[in-house]
Order: structure tokens, then C-alpha cells, then sequence
């Protein structure tokens, strides 16, 4: 690759700001990416190797322990694992049956604590913002920090990539999060006194990030990887995630007997990077797009405001990597029913109820440890969606559990203490059937019109123009399909530039 200039001010904004370079931006700095990775015997792979894994040798990855910071773990981070690390032919899912979900649509869910070191799918979009930002010379690994933004598992996800592809990283997320979340980080960081920056609040409070990361921009020796408006965050999940679903839906089709259609793909928004799968799903399919959020903090819906502990969604604003013209459905899900399901799939009164009173079957019961938060979320959004939509036994909705329940324990405890008196009883295991499960709501469900997008996409405005300094032209180009189909050309360049790279790592 040569080194060019960005045709325009849009171009430049995209390329300095948003990771979208297709050339090499500092010769400089390229090199001594090269020369780093070659001492530490780092190798990149390919958009398209993590989309389909079978193209790569096992060998690759060897006998890398699947959660330790091992170089050769770049080569896990993809939807084809299973819980030792071992590589699978499909993505490992699971089809939730009507006996648990009260509706007869399948709702196929796709397991992301499958992924290595952090046991979460973030770790994908960390590799697919940090990556392109070193082939194409503009991350130097021997000077620069990571500064990685978020509100728990990309942060995670972060300081795991940049660890592992030889350089710093430093989290920042709100103190509010979960224990579990800054015991990893305590683990995995160079310096966690330095490294760990906890902001004001939980969930809703992403702007304090925001304000975290902007003075520590003003040392040019900080790097910061927003994912919420690092295209690369996009793209990632649009070729990656969006072909594992993909894959995943076309085997639970032919393991159904049924002519299943591919009706919605549900997806909380947080920084809307796998939400981009649904744009991919929607090519090839039809698939409606759904964007899930907290009810207690309703953006989207109502441009409303709150806080919430659905860990992993932070909202009170509109990531500017969210295709939101794209969009076609919006539901508001209650942190109150996200919280007590978790306990009540985690406790033995819950799961012996599901079975006992309800039916469900035992190898149903045994994935819901498998449910984080937000997962928990996104199966009550998708059977919203398939009761607001009147969908029936023939229309699936596929969706993800970002994360598992190991990742809460301290909030199990939480819950419990907060609305069950410190023990989750089959008592309360009925009530929490009845009033979040027997009885999910459509009332915070819309199906948006034209206006309701225009309305969505304009809410934006204030955080990215405003506030953040983004090009009025930028912001507006990306009402328009057009903008999102001309990003997918990067995904190809950027994966020439990572073989290009890997040839001069192997010198």
C-alpha cells in the first residue's frame, strides 16, 4: 500500500477519527508495528478467516489455553468455539421453545461467552477496531495507549486485544458495573491503578466516558478506540457475526423440518456494533432489524433518560456507528425483568420450577447459565417482537447472549437480597413466571415509520456534532443507505493489508 492523501474533509474526519483508512497513514509507525510483532511473534487474521474459521489451520492456535493472554487467542475471536475453545462447525446456539418463551415463533439464540479471554463477543470488536488502526500504521504499538471506552465487556475486550498485540491498554468504564467485570480487569492490566479509570454511575452515564476520554486525548501518546463511533466496530460484526448468524439460522432450518423464514434479528443497541449483523441479515433475508433498549432509560422509543442495570446497553444517546435508518423495530425492556429472571435461571427453585410447572426441557434449562443481562433482554425484546409482529411457527427471530451468567454473581447477589429476601424460593419463581415470562408486554414495542426513524437519527445530532465535534457532512451522509453499502469496501483492503503485514512479521 502507498501512502496517499483523503480526497476531502469527510474523508479525513472518517480516517482520523473513525478508523476508516484504506492506505497506509504513517510509514513510520507501521514499521515499528512490524518489527514489535516479529519479536513477539504476533500474527493477525483476516476479516474473512474469523468470518469462516475452517479456512485456517488448527495449528494456529495450537495448544493456546483458550482464556490466557496468548497471541495465538487472536485466532478464537470468532463466533466458532465451544466452551473449551475447541472450534466447532456451527456456532453454538441454542432454539428456545415456546414452553419457555410463550410464543410459537423459534427464537435461536447464539452463544458469545464462547469467545476467548473475556468469555463475551466484545472481544470481536475490539480485535475489528485496533487491527486495521495498526496495518494501516495509524496505532503504534510502541508509543501509543488504548484507550478503550465502554461500559464493561469492550472494555474488557480491549485490554485483552491490545495486551496480546504487544501494547498498553487502559479501560474506562462506570464504577457502577459489576464486580466480576474489574476482578478481570485487576488480572489483566499492566497497571490497574493507572489502567482502570472508573467514571461517574452505571449503564446511562456514557457521557462521563465521553468527558474521561477527551482530556485524556489531549496527550497525543493516548489513543482512544470509541467504539461507539469506530466504524470498524460496524464492519466487524456486518461480516463477521452477520455470516455467523447466518450460518447458524440455515442449521436450525434444516434441523426444524419447517420452511422457517428469518422474520428478526433482536439486538440491544449499546454501541450498536452487532446490530450491524442485522444489516447483513436484512441483505440476504429480508430480516427485520430490531434494536432493544432499557425501559427505564427510553432513548430510542420515547428520547427519554434514566438509569438502568441491564449491564452492557448504555444508552442517553445514539451511537454514530447505528445504521438507524436501517432500522424497524424498537422495544424497551424493564431492568426489573432482566434482574429476576437472571435469579430465577440461576436459582435451583427457578430451574426446578421452569421444569416441574412449565415443561421445559432439561437441556433448555442447562443453556440459561449461558444468559447474561442483556441476553436476558434480548429474548424478552424477541418475544415482544414476535407477539407485536403476530408471527407464528414458521418465523424465526435469531438474536445473542453476549455474555453468560458467570459474569454476575455479585448482582445475583444483589437481586435476591433487593426483591427476594436474600433466597429465591419456587414461590417466587411463580411470580416471576407470571409477571415477566407468561406475560411480556408489546406496549414498549414500535414498529418504526419513516418519522420515527427521521426522529431517532436527528436525536444523534446533539452528542456527535455538538458535543463530540463530528463534521455536519459526515453525520448527515449516514441517513442514506448508500453511506453504510460504500463502507463494506474497507473489509476486503483492510484484510489485503493484514496479509501484506503478516508477510513482513514473517520477514
Amino acid at each position: 500500500m502507498t501512502l496517499t492523501q483523503p480526497a476531502d474533509s469527510t474523508a479525513h474526519a472518517l480516517e482520523n477519527q473513525f478508523g476508516l483508512a484504506d492506505r497506509v497513514v504513517d510509514a513510520d509507525s507501521l514499521a515499528n508495528s512490524v518489527a514489535r510483532f516479529r519479536e513477539r511473534g504476533i500474527t493477525l487474521p483476516t476479516f474473512a478467516q474469523l468470518a469462516d474459521p475452517s479456512t485456517v489451520d488448527p495449528s494456529v492456535v495450537g495448544d493456546a489455553p483458550k482464556n490466557a493472554p496468548d497471541a495465538r487467542n487472536l485466532w478464537r475471536v470468532h463466533w466458532y468455539n465451544d466452551l473449551a475453545g475447541n472450534r466447532v462447525s456451527v456456532p453454538d446456539h441454542v432454539v428456545l421453545p415456546s414452553s419457555l418463551t410463550g410464543v410459537a415463533s423459534p427464537i435461536i439464540v447464539a452463544f458469545g461467552d464462547r469467545f476467548p479471554m473475556i468469555t463475551a463477543h466484545k472481544v470481536l470488536a475490539a480485535y475489528a477496531v485496533l487491527a486495521p488502526r495498526v496495518v494501516t500504521g495509524q496505532f503504534d504499538p510502541t508509543h501509543h495507549r488504548a484507550i478503550w471506552p465502554s461500559t464493561g465487556n469492550y472494555a474488557r475486550g480491549g485490554i485483552a486485544i491490545s495486551r496480546i498485540m504487544a501494547s498498553r491498554g487502559v479501560a474506562i468504564l462506570p464504577a457502577g458495573m459489576s464486580q466480576e467485570r474489574f476482578d478481570w480487569l485487576d488480572q489483566w492490566c499492566e497497571n490497574p491503578a493507572e489502567d482502570v479509570i472508573r467514571t461517574v454511575g452505571t449503564e446511562s452515564n456514557v457521557k462521563e466516558i465521553y468527558d474521561a476520554c477527551n482530556e485524556l486525548a489531549k496527550d497525543p501518546g493516548n489513543f482512544v478506540l470509541n467504539q461507539f463511533c469506530e466504524f470498524g466496530n460496524h464492519l466487524g460484526h456486518y461480516e463477521v457475526t452477520g455470516r455467523a448468524l447466518a450460518h447458524v439460522f440455515e442449521t436450525a432450518k434444516a434441523a426444524s423440518g419447517r420452511p422457517l423464514r428469518l422474520a428478526a434479528f433482536t439486538s440491544a443497541t449499546g454501541s450498536a456494533g452487532t446490530i450491524a449483523a442485522g444489516d447483513r441479515l436484512k441483505d440476504i433475508y429480508g430480516t427485520k432489524i430490531v434494536a432493544v433498549e432499557a425501559l427505564e432509560c427510553p432513548t430510542l422509543l420515547e428520547n427519554g433518560f434514566g438509569e438502568h442495570n441491564i449491564q452492557g446497553i448504555g444508552d442517553k444517546h445514539v451511537p454514530l456507528i447505528h445504521n438507524v435508518m436501517n432500522t424497524d423495530v424498537v422495544v424497551a425492556v424493564s431492568d426489573h425483568a432482566t434482574d429476576q429472571l437472571y435469579a430465577m435461571f440461576n436459582s435451583d427453585d427457578g430451574l426446578g420450577y421452569l421444569s416441574d410447572r412449565r415443561g421445559v426441557p432439561q437441556q433448555i434449562l442447562q443453556t440459561l447459565e449461558h444468559f447474561g443481562l442483556s441476553a436476558i433482554c434480548n429474548v424478552l425484546a424477541a418475544i415482544s417482537t414476535a407477539k407485536a409482529l403476530d408471527l407464528g411457527p414458521d418465523d424465526a427471530i435469531i438474536t445473542v447472549a453476549t455474555d453468560g451468567a458467570a459474569l454476575y454473581p455479585s448482582e445475583y447477589s444483589k437481586i435476591t437480597a433487593r426483591d427476594f429476601g436474600n433466597g429465591f424460593t419456587n414461590l417466587d419463581a411463580a411470580q416471576v413466571w407470571g409477571e415477566h415470562l407468561a406475560n411480556v408486554t408489546t406496549a414498549h414495542t414500535l414498529e418504526l415509520t419513516e418519522r420515527d426513524r427521521n426522529r431517532i437519527f436527528n436525536l444523534g445530532y446533539y452528542t456527535w456534532v455538538e458535543q463530540q465535534g463530528t463534521p455536519f457532512e459526515l453525520f448527515e451522509a449516514r441517513r442514506h443507505q448508500s453511506f453504510w453499502q460504500g463502507l463494506r469496501r474497507f473489509v476486503p483492503v483492510w484484510d489485503e493489508m493484514i496479509d501484506e503485514f503478516n508477510a513482513r512479521v514473517a520477514g
